[in-house]
């Protein structure tokens, strides 16, 4: 029986699940467990965040902030003398090369902390750099300029407890809790498919969603964009779009039915590696769907054409008319987050590039999901005006999860200062001048505004109703440990440097009306406290942070009583209209259908790496964990058994992967679930280019297999970062890996 119990939000990813924390009678947290009670999660929890309590204590934990030696290694120094150091250093590059030589990476977890976010977004234009990269650009670039391209549907889509379709493409929800079927993904998929739903899943595994689909398409990787454009043309063809609803709201129709004419279910079938009948049975049944909905993930993103794959998703819903309607009601109005206002209408199409900062290597320019974070290690290395000598790294680990990893450690290593805030010392960590330990999971005070926020990504993603959760912190930090938040040290810096912070609020998505809503924190003046913090970083947002924080039950996770939205017509001088037939869209689709004609095969490389996430550890950090490293204990390479068969590889074997760039080495499981000809690679797991190989151990790099500056997006900037052709070779087999 626990002595005291606490309700926490949990920090692991973007989902910040409902959580409760058992403690001991000495104060010790003993257990974590999903909150039944919670109205959006009802108890869903993960083993990563039900292990997040143990991470404190862990030996690996950073309890001082580190700077680097001469030599190489690291020393603990006070993090306020690293702070006036960094601003020193920081301060004197500017001097010498210009504001543009600094540059920050946010990382997945630097999303995850707010307050660290905004502030370092206000440092930034403090000190007047535009150069700001994110995981954005090597995640799931397309889903920005696709939505520019296309439109935004300002009353949004359905949710989904009102799809009677959904079509999946490239994406595993029940593990990466990324747009799909909402906070609880086995619970919400099992009450839809009970309900009728019918579900279609595009991806070359048995994914966990894909064994639920009535309708799997099981493909070579790389060619959801060719797919999608089958399935558009089939409905076009057959007469099976809404014509009232593309009529009214949509141009581009005559556009877009010539750029998917070359898409016959034929040719794509035997490029994507997929029966023909299967593509025209998935246009027919999508096409059934009356609220419906299409969600691209990484595997989408990261394999090639990930703009096209997003934007003929928001095609096929504009083309079903799979969008909010006027009149109906939309039940999250937001707690602390703005969206925008409940309308059956569309903006029209907007810019996705040619308005913000130009790159000096490969003609690459921000675009609308952000800089090219593919070319930042170039804009790194190359000589010259405008190069870059500082980077902040915040919550992130670029030597795990950029691609091309050999330049990347090159880049790191030429960097005149590289500064990461992390728990832990990871991978970059090791290259960096400083390593800044901030406070983590339950030494903070939380929110769910992140994932509120992402909520309008689409209609998989955040909450269905108007709900939030605030927590304060549950545990203290370790004894003698110098810690702090990182907003604290980016606040101390800029103090330093004689810099005021005007911090935008995020609660705000209307840009216009979120940069009405800044606070400014002048140099000089104390470090705000995190409440404080907390505040500038949700100004503006529907119910106060403090109003949300005076409602005790808000910290056990509460829906708000806010009444929802109806929403409203079209004004009749309206004149925005969702683009389906975008040129620069429809001139990627003709790049695709220049594909249909080649094999997809090459005799040197036959095989391709996809990556993939674990449900049961995180792919970047914390691998030390003894009970997530028990279910995962090395690196995986998961492969078909046939495809084992005819390399003369059983199970357990160390394999190496061996790409046009580099090889790795990871231990072969055998996944009839894989399609044959793919490896499904884990990816941000491996060790550095200048450490010994590690099968057994932290893996192989699968960005270490990636070429920045071959097969790139020229929008984005993304390369290959799945589906990269490689060779299989057994390097050690079974018995020799045992016996370690």
């Amino acid at each position: 029986m626990a002595e005291r119990r606490e309700h926490v939000i949990c920090r692991a990813c973007h989902a910040q699940c409902g959580l409760i924390v058992d403690f001991d009678a000495e104060g010790r947290p003993v257990a974590t467990h999903g909150d039944k009670n919670n109205p959006a999660y009802a108890g869903y929890s993960c083993i990563k965040g039900r292990e997040l309590a143990n991470y404190h204590a862990f030996s690996t934990r950073l309890t001082h902030t580190m700077k680097r030696r001469p030599d190489g290694g690291h020393d603990p120094v006070p993090w306020r003398d690293a702070a006036r150091d960094v601003a020193a250093r920081t301060q004197e590059i500017i001097d010498q090369h210009g504001p543009n030589s600094v540059a920050i990476y946010i990382g997945t977890f630097g999303y995850n902390t707010f307050p660290a976010q905004a502030f370092m977004l206000a440092f930034m234009k403090a000190i007047e750099s535009p150069m700001v990269f994110t995981s954005v650009t090597i995640d799931q670039p397309g889903k920005g300029v696709a939505s520019a391209l296309h439109g935004a549907w300002l009353a949004g889509s359905y949710r989904h407890h009102e799809w009677d379709g959904l079509m999946l493409v490239g994406t595993n929800p029940v593990v990466s809790m990324l747009g799909g079927v909402g906070m609880n993904p086995h619970k919400n998929l099992h009450d839809a498919k009970q309900r009728g739903m019918k579900l279609i899943v595009i991806d070359p595994r048995v994914t966990d969603v894909a064994k639920r689909a009535d309708l799997h398409l099981q493909c070579r990787p790389g060619e959801d964009s060719a797919i999608l454009a089958c399935i558009a043309r089939q409905i076009i063809e057959e007469g099976l779009y809404d014509k009232a609803f593309v009529q009214e709201e949509t141009e581009g129709f005559a556009a877009l039915k010539a750029a998917v004419a070359p898409f016959t279910p034929e040719r794509v079938a035997v490029r994507a590696g997929v029966p023909a009948e299967q593509l025209v049975e998935a246009a027919r049944m999508y096409a059934s769907f009356k609220k419906g909905d299409v969600s691209c993930g990484t595997g989408a993103n990261m394999s090639g054409f990930g703009n096209s794959a997003e934007y003929m998703a928001r095609v096929l819903m504009s083309l079903m008319g799979h969008w909010r309607r006027a009149g109906e009601l939309k039940r999250n109005v937001g707690v602390l987050i703005k969206g925008f206002p409940a309308m059956a209408a569309s903006p029209g199409s907007a810019a996705a590039w040619g308005f913000g900062t130009k790159l000096r290597v490969r003609g690459l320019e921000e675009c609308t999901s952000g800089l090219p974070t593919g070319a930042l290690a170039d804009e790194i290395l190359t000589p010259g005006p405008g190069q870059i000598k500082a980077l902040f790294v915040l919550g992130g680990n670029p030597m795990l999860a950029w691609p091309d990893q050999i330049k990347t450690f090159e880049a790191m290593k030429a960097l005149d200062l590289l500064v990461c805030f992390d728990p832990r010392m990871s991978k970059t960590g090791l290259l960096a001048d400083y390593v800044v330990a901030p406070k983590i999971h339950y030494e903070t005070h939380g929110t769910t505004a992140l994932n509120e926020f992402l909520g309008n990504f689409g209609g998989g993603w955040g909450y269905e109703e108007p709900y939030a959760q605030v927590s304060d912190p549950i545990l203290p930090t370790p004894p003698g440990s110098d810690l702090c938040e990182e907003y604290e040290f980016i606040h101390a810096m800029a103090g330093a440097m004689g810099r005021d912070l005007s911090v935008k609020t995020m609660a705000i998505l209307n840009p216009a009306e979120a940069d009405a809503h800044r606070t400014r924190f002048k140099a000089g003046e104390p470090t705000p406290d995190p409440l404080t913090a907390w505040d500038a970083v949700l100004n503006g947002a529907p119910i106060s942070f403090r109003d949300v924080r005076a409602d005790p039950d808000a910290f056990k996770g509460k829906v708000f009583d806010r009444q929802a939205a109806v929403v409203q017509p079209r004004p009749a001088d309206w004149t925005g209209r969702l683009n389906i037939g975008n040129p620069a869209m429809m001139e990627e689709l003709n790049d695709a259908a220049l594909r249909l004609g080649k094999s997809a095969e090459t005799d040197d490389f036959p095989y391709r790496v996809i990556s993939r996430r674990l449900s049961d550890i995180l792919n970047s950090t914390w691998h030390e964990d003894p009970v997530q490293r028990s279910r995962v204990p090395h690196h995986p390479a998961f492969m078909n058994p046939a495809d084992m068969a005819a390399i003369g590889v059983q199970e357990g074997d160390i394999v190496e992967l061996e790409s046009a760039r580099a090889s790795i080495q990871c231990v072969a499981v055998e996944a009839p679930d894989v399609r044959a000809g793919c490896l499904s690679v884990p990816h941000a797991w491996g060790t550095n280019p200048d450490e010994a190989e590690d099968p057994l151990g932290a893996g192989g790099n699968t960005g270490r297999l990636s070429f920045n500056d071959r097969d790139f997006d020229k929008r984005t900037g993304i390369p290959l970062m799945s589906a990269i052709p490689v060779r299989v070779r057994a390097v050690r087999a079974q018995a020799a890996v045992a016996a370690q």
